[in-house]
């Protein structure tokens, strides 16, 4: 079965507000269409929070969280009314899934979702995906489902993530970057802000989208939502917008669940010695290897692995507490600190902090 994400930005969904229901249709006859081309197709929508802004009539984006999560609770009811009228006329039905953090942060919850989605593909039902702004206590902060969609890709093993937004792709200046093949520091430098009245992304969250997503093996495109047959063009290879190449192969579904999903709760410092151990020699992290650590966590929780400069070796799963780890050179530990199954090898150059 092959899969692909698109994601329908803030900007496109309902510019300053204003829900385009015009749009949102022939999006998805576009979308029928590359269906009859054999794919199988997962959307994730913003738009609840823009959609509550307008339909209350607020001018301005609230500060305070849980008025946002209100207005969000009020928005995603309009918004999938129109979802759901859309695909009616096509004799087509969808349903909403709603996600947070925790959703991908919990190993079972994160597999209960993709056996969700791929039950609703079964069903000939397409997914329409959102994060859960009315309970979410992060910050109501995919950056307008931009990561979400990412994860979302990893999740379901996609082949394809397509965000479509209000610009034509990643620019330089007056040209669009066409193809990009690592996103580094001089791609980070093209990204600019977006409208923070309605939509909370910008192409800053699209570039760490797609650095989730070409990790996961998944090509990646940034395109304009108001092109017309954007995504059947896009699938038939088309050049619109900026095309993000994966880089190398996907790794095992668990260590990306690590890598991409899991939020690290702090860091660890080793020295040369236990660096070599893990990236030369495939060994675990031991304790006598560990020079400082950061942060609080518990055992299972992700950490991220730095050497004595701080630069990223790596994210793996803890066998120990923080406090435990207090002195760790001194203390007999009866385990690894990190076992190597649950250590994930992403360096400073492979990965551009965005």
């Amino acid at each position: 079965m092959k899969k692909i994400v698109v994601k329908i930005g803030s900007s496109v969904i309902a510019p300053k507000g204003r829900i385009d229901s015009s749009l949102i249709y022939r999006l998805i006859k576009d979308i029928l269409a590359v269906e009859k081309k054999g794919y199988k197709v997962i959307l994730v929508s913003s738009g609840a929070i823009a959609c509550g802004l307008n339909g209350l009539g607020f001018k301005k984006r609230p500060q305070d969280m849980h008025t946002l999560m209100a207005i969000s609770s009020f928005g995603q009811i309009i918004l999938m009314d129109v979802f759901n009228e859309k695909f009616k006329k096509y004799k087509r039905k969808c349903a909403q899934i709603l996600l947070t953090w925790d959703d991908f942060d919990d190993r079972k919850r994160f597999m209960n979702v993709k056996k969700t989605i791929d039950s609703l593909l079964s069903m000939n039902i397409i997914p329409v995906i959102n994060e859960n702004d009315v309970v979410s206590h992060e910050e109501i902060g995919f950056g307008d489902n931009d990561r979400l969609s990412a994860l979302v890709t990893d999740l379901i093993g996609a082949e394809k993530l397509i965000m479509l937004s209000d610009v034509e792709g990643l620019l330089d200046g007056d040209k669009i970057v066409k193809r990009v093949e690592h996103i580094n520091s001089s791609i980070a430098s093209l990204a600019k802000s977006g409208d923070k009245i309605h939509t909370k992304g910008g192409m800053i969250t699209k570039l760490q989208a797609a650095q989730i997503a070409t990790f996961s093996g998944a090509i990646t495109a940034i395109a304009c939502g108001g092109r017309k047959d954007v995504i059947s063009r896009i699938i038939a290879g088309d050049e619109i917008g900026t095309l993000f190449i994966p880089s190398q192969k996907p790794g095992k579904a668990r260590k990306r669940w690590i890598a991409f999903s899991k939020k690290a709760k702090g860091k660890i410092f080793i020295d040369k010695g236990a660096q070599d151990a893990l990236l030369c020699r495939g060994k675990s992290l031991l304790a006598v290897g560990i020079i400082n650590k950061e942060g609080t966590f518990k055992i299972g929780d992700k950490v991220s692995i730095v050497d004595e400069h701080g630069s990223l070796v790596g994210y793996g799963l803890v066998n120990y507490d923080s406090e435990q780890l207090q002195d760790a050179k001194q203390k007999r530990f009866t385990k690894e600190v990190i076992h190597r199954d649950n250590f994930v090898k992403i360096s400073q150059d492979e990965w551009c902090n965005l």
